[in-house]
């Protein structure tokens, strides 16, 4: 999970504007895609591409400003990368990753997505004598410069950049989209075949050309807008500014974008279909208050529940949340009583590190909790550890009761694409699944079709495994009644176990035929 942005000033522009107060107003609209801090690689002629890095947010952007180095660049094109936390021992994902095996062979990249088959590559790389270090941005970008170098630059030609990537878009399995910037001043923007990440495309009426993971980054700017199409790429000439779409894949499988931008990466602003994620979050909201209403009731006492969210991302699901127990009679009122205390998400990297990250991200914001009722939105429960430490630490406050309304079903598949499921086992679904009775097992692997009565076996677990009183997950019908794209052009299989793409698929079966054997060995 991470961002990417570019920003290139065409000739005629009069603007006083340079890339680089483009690309901070972007990122900083990108703020949830990354919180390890900010890469730039930026490009003049003459003076060949120069890279950039901050440690902060991107919200809090000051380090593309002009060079102090050199008040004389002044690039005309630059690309700039928001980072998260992507490898397994939690390093950054240092981009943008460079070539720099010859002076006149440069190339920058920046991914924003996951390559679900980058041990594979990384292999067949390391057979061809390229060295990589740990993080996972590495792999893409050596990809594209072993078969730049091998078909192209060796011979003194120039690159034909849709070859490169109609060979890169073979090769790779996951959720791509990315930008390149060569050491001609040329920028390539790639999204691959399987269209799980966005990348979205402006040129504006002053003179910019502006590339976006998300297309609330155009917010308040004039121009045309449209997305870069799944297995295709951009290509802008570094010296006339002029644009080319071309196809590089011959696949015709629909192009499906994954669920998590609408329930929890996106920003709330962006919107798909002329409807914002915002909306969306809060009409799941919303819809989850029909059937929490059913289950809680406020206090004999009379006193209100306390609906609060999970920082930074559940808050418009607690506002719909709200809305709706209000609509049905049910006595709450809205506060926050969780805030974070640091801005890295826990989502990411080996069991201890994320359990010791979660332990020092979350703190109350009050200590007037004393025996309420607390009812918390969150967007997904995924392996439980960050919902049982601040369901411990809202008890140990002396809180009477803790419920979760969750916005989505149950995860139930390893998500290769952007959130480091590695291995299904980890799930806090299957660690409930695994002490069901027979038949609520089987019924279970069903997946979106799980009747209710096993639905509700499964919360109930699920929130004795986390010390809740309530869990209450979105029924998959739900769900996909209130995506803007429904079923038919969203990426579900988080929720599913139908994967998007065939190699996906195989793993997934895989690691599910391992632990239903597993399970009936120990039977």
């Amino acid at each position: 999970m991470s961002g990417i942005a570019a920003a290139f000033l065409l000739p005629w522009s009069n603007s006083h504007q340079t890339v680089y107060d483009r690309l901070a107003r972007m990122l900083a609209k990108l703020a949830l895609r990354g919180q390890a801090g900010v890469g730039v690689a930026a490009f003049m002629h003459n003076n060949g591409i120069r890279y950039k890095s901050a440690s902060q947010p991107s919200c809090e952007l000051s380090a593309i400003d002009s060079d102090e180095q050199d008040l004389k660049f002044n690039p005309h094109v630059a690309i700039a990368h928001v980072r998260g936390r992507t490898c397994s021992d939690g390093e950054s994902d240092d981009q943008p990753s460079c070539n720099r095996r010859a002076n006149t062979h440069q190339l920058a990249m920046f991914l924003d997505g996951a390559l679900a088959n980058a041990a594979e590559v990384r292999a067949e790389l390391a057979t061809q004598g390229h060295h990589l270090g740990r993080t996972d941005a590495e792999p893409l970008p050596k990809l594209v410069e072993h078969i730049c170098e091998r078909d192209y630059w060796r011979q003194g030609l120039r690159v034909d950049y849709e070859n490169v990537f109609r060979e890169v878009d073979e090769r790779i399995d996951g959720a791509i989209s990315a930008l390149l910037l060569d050491a001609e001043g040329n920028l390539i923007a790639f999204r691959n075949r399987y269209g799980l990440r966005p990348l979205e495309f402006m040129q504006t009426d002053d003179g910019f050309l502006l590339f976006a993971s998300e297309n609330c980054a155009f917010a308040g700017l004039q121009g045309e807008s449209d997305q870069i199409l799944p297995g295709s790429i951009k290509y802008v000439d570094g010296k006339k500014g002029s644009c080319h779409d071309r196809s590089v894949t011959n696949s015709r499988r629909a192009a499906k974008l994954c669920a998590y931008e609408t329930l929890y990466i996106g920003s709330p602003e962006t919107s798909i279909q002329g409807r914002s994620h915002l909306e969306t979050r809060y009409s799941i909201g919303f819809s989850l208050g029909d059937l929490i209403a059913r289950r809680i009731s406020a206090p004999p006492d009379g006193t209100p529940i306390i609906v609060s969210s999970m920082p930074h991302t559940g808050g418009p699901y607690a506002d719909g949340l709200f809305s709706s127990l209000l609509a049905r009679g049910v006595r709450a009122e809205r506060r926050e009583v969780i805030e974070t205390q640091m801005s890295e998400r826990t989502l990411i990297g080996p069991s201890r590190e994320r359990k010791q990250r979660i332990a020092h991200k979350y703190r109350l914001t009050s200590i007037d909790v004393d025996k309420r009722t607390i009812l918390i939105a969150d967007e997904a429960l995924i392996r439980g550890d960050t919902s049982r430490t601040v369901t411990s630490m809202l008890l140990s406050a002396g809180v009477k009761a803790v419920h979760w309304g969750i916005g989505s079903p149950p995860v139930v598949a390893p998500n290769y694409y952007g959130v480091n499921i590695e291995n299904i086992d980890e799930l806090a679904f299957w660690q409930t699944w695994k002490g069901l009775p027979a038949q609520q097992r089987k019924q279970s692997l069903l997946f979106k079709d799980i009747e209710p009565h096993v639905l509700k076996a499964i919360e109930a677990k699920i929130a004795a495994s986390i010390n809740a009183a309530t869990v209450t997950y979105l029924p998959f019908p739900r769900l996909t009644s209130l995506l803007p794209r429904a079923s038919e052009g969203m990426d579900l299989s988080p929720f599913t176990f139908e994967m998007p793409t065939p190699a996906g698929q195989k793993r997934a079966n895989r690691d599910l035929h391992n632990l239903v054997a597993d399970r009936h060995g120990a039977a």
